[in-house]
This record gives structure tokens, sequence and C-alpha cells, in this order.
């Protein structure tokens, strides 16, 4: 078993992997809590990265944790054949094979030819690190009526990668959209 690095809850970031008791914890979501009565505490969401499970989880202020080594792998997603994504690494050009499990909820920002970090443990692919936010055509949309200007009005589209997102009227079928993978939801029409 591979040791990890010492951290406090200070360095506590979204996307961390912690090693709590021999399982892969990522960091969903954190917050510090001061009450007036007290100490403080980081109040944080947890993903087992294997399992896909999230757990709540509250640490003391300057509490220590291990955070685990992965192996950042620069790779290029090339194609899903069914229940697995084939990616290539762009150093080796070496072909890995990663299950439908490992990739999760990252599957709906995936497009052909896109590169992304990889962490791997072990020589085994632990999870995928998208960027911030991807650029995803839209596959299917409604019309719009002319006129239905209702402030913040919006309609769901289906992108190019069978993910569905709320977006505002005007954005049309062949449109080209910045979505942000952390909360999938539309940013801007490109």
């Amino acid at each position: 078993m591979e040791v990890g690095t010492i951290a406090t809850t200070a360095d506590f970031r979204n996307g961390m992997v912690l090693d709590q008791e021999g399982a892969l914890m990522r960091i969903v979501e954190f917050q510090h809590v001061k009450p007036g009565k007290g100490g403080a505490f980081v109040r944080t969401r947890l993903k087992n990265v294997e399992t896909g499970q999230v757990v709540e989880k509250t640490f003391r202020a300057g509490e220590r944790v291990e955070e685990a080594v992965l192996e950042h792998h620069k790779m290029q997603y090339l194609y899903n054949d069914g229940g697995s994504y084939v990616f290539m690494d762009t150093d080796n050009y070496e072909q890995v094979t990663v299950p439908l499990e490992v990739i999760g909820e990252a599957s709906s920002f995936l497009v052909e030819n896109q590169e992304l970090s990889v962490l791997v443990r072990g020589g085994r692919a632990i999870t995928v690190e998208l960027p911030a936010a991807v650029q995803l055509k839209v596959d299917k949309a409604e019309p719009w009526l002319k006129g239905d200007t209702s402030s913040g009005a919006t309609k769901p589209v289906t992108l190019e990668t069978g993910f569905t997102v709320q977006v505002p009227l005007f954005v049309e079928e062949g449109d080209t959209l910045k979505i942000d993978t952390r909360s999938g939801k539309y940013i801007e029409r490109v």
C-alpha cells in the first residue's frame, strides 16, 4: 500500500482524493464552519472513488488527513466500446481501457479526441479529471417561438454526448455550448 502525503483541513480543495481507512474518497465539496461556541470544523461531502457512494463527514479544523498518492497521466479519449472507455496515453501511445464505473458522471462530458488527466494508483485507473468546462454540440433542441421572451426562460436540449441541460431559448441545434463539468450547467454559447 502506497503511503500518502499528510495534509490538513486547510489544504482541502474540491477533487482532492483522501485515503480514509483504506478507501479512496474524493472531496466533492467542503465548507469551513466557525460556530459562535466551540471549535471550528470542516463539513465535507466525500465520494468513494471505487463504489460511487457519497458520505458526509466532519473534520476538526486543522485535523491531519492522508492525501492519496495518485499518478496523473495525460490521455486522449478515443472511443466508447459499450461497457468501457478507451484512452491513449499521449506520452507512449499505449491504449488503456477504463470501465464505466471508474468514469461515472464524467461520461456525460467526454467527446472523442479530448485530452484529460486519468488518475492512476498501482497501475490501475482510479478516476478521470475533467477540465472545468467543455465545449459540446447541441444534438436536439426544440424550436422557440419569437415573442416568448419571459425573463430567464430556458428549455432543455440534448448534447452530442446524450447529456441534457437547461439553456436559454435562443440556443438551436448545431450550436456549440460551453458547459461547466462540475455543476453540469450551461455557461455560454460559443
